[in-house]
């Protein structure tokens, strides 16, 4: 495996790095620009390169990874998606968050044929050419599925939790599809849980020679290759059927305490999800007798109508002790740049 190829073939053609390196990216969109300063920071002399957390659940930090341990998970994606020499791969995210950066080097170690593409495209490309893979963040996912063209083979969908609306409308699609539990900490997914079609799943299933366990407050523990801390504890509440199975029940971090019972916002979100349409999210207030009360917001102008719509469904899917005592409107929830709902600012 070369982690610094001379060349890397674009769009069909096979170019020289060194003439890449040379590109003046003043001129660049900034799409563009990110993902050649990507390729300055990996042929670099360091052995490391810099990425950023997307603060969805805190203040966003710069770590840094070891270039080995990040082209050890770009082969873990390569063989599990079984992409050989020459497929074409589309990137169509931002090259300045860690999963934009392992498309790039997905394509350099297994020679792949890479289409860059600006993130805020409509896909009507796709018309034109066929992918063997992709990643995606929901928000793109929902502008593929208003095109109604699937020229994609297998589909990886991150930057948040999947929705089941959406995961509801895959199952008509042709392309594999995936969920991956992601961290930047990791160098992208550990694990994939399959979508729709033959292997349909609800749990994640860890990639070779990494497996999960859970700590003493339930949270996932990870041990892979190349983690400077074994194990990485992570936040996510978790039930495991084994050390390579596993389902995300919700955040710690995000746990609800209202008289007394621990509520977590995930599983009530899920049990809603089918039923309500437009984007909401559980949360809390403060309460003089309950500690934190249960309330849910919804995204948009508030509306009598919609709140009648929205209690029933609640007493219906809910239980007694499960019910917000409120409903709150936003007109537009904070959300980080790949669509994930940032609740702390909420």
């Amino acid at each position: 495996m070369k982690l610094f190829p001379t060349h890397i073939r674009l769009n069909g053609r096979l170019t020289a790095v060194t003439d890449l390196l040379q590109r003046q990216v003043a001129v660049q969109p900034d799409w563009e620009k990110q993902w050649l300063n990507f390729l300055q920071e990996w042929y670099n002399q360091n052995k490391y390169i810099e990425v950023n957390t997307s603060g969805s659940t805190g203040t966003p930090k710069t770590i840094k990874l070891n270039k080995d341990f990040v082209a050890a998970s770009a082969q873990r994606t390569i063989q599990y998606f079984n992409l050989k020499k020459g497929d074409c791969i589309l990137h169509c995210l931002p090259t300045k968050y860690v999963a934009g950066k392992l498309m790039v080097v997905r394509a350099l170690l297994g020679e792949l044929d890479l289409h860059l593409v600006d993130p805020t495209t409509d896909f009507q490309f796709l018309r034109q050419k066929h992918f063997k893979f992709t990643a995606m963040v929901p928000t793109q996912v929902h502008k593929v599925l208003e095109s109604g063209i699937w020229n994609l083979e297998s589909l990886l969908i991150g930057g948040s939790a999947v929705p089941q609306p959406l995961v509801n409308e895959l199952q008509s699609v042709p392309t594999q599809c995936y969920s991956s539990y992601a961290m930047t900490e990791t160098a992208t997914h550990i694990a994939l849980r399959k979508l729709n079609g033959k292997n349909q799943d609800q749990f994640y299933h860890c990639l070779d020679h990494i497996k999960v366990q859970l700590s003493l407050d339930n949270c996932l523990e990870i041990f892979m290759p190349g983690l400077k801390q074994q194990p990485l504890k992570t936040n996510d509440l978790a039930e495991l059927a084994d050390e390579k199975t596993f389902r995300v029940l919700g955040r710690a971090d995000n746990v609800i305490i209202s008289g007394g019972i621990k509520f977590s916002p995930e599983q009530l979100e899920r049990k809603l999800e089918p039923f309500i349409s437009c984007a909401f999210s559980i949360s809390s207030l403060p309460h003089e007798t309950l500690g934190q009360q249960l309330i849910l917001i919804v995204e948009g102008e508030e509306d009598e109508k919609r709140i009648r719509q929205i209690q029933t469904i609640c007493s219906q899917q809910l239980s007694k002790y499960e019910q917000p005592k409120q409903i709150r409107f936003i007109k537009i929830f904070p959300r980080t740049e790949n669509g994930k709902v940032m609740r702390k600012a909420l």
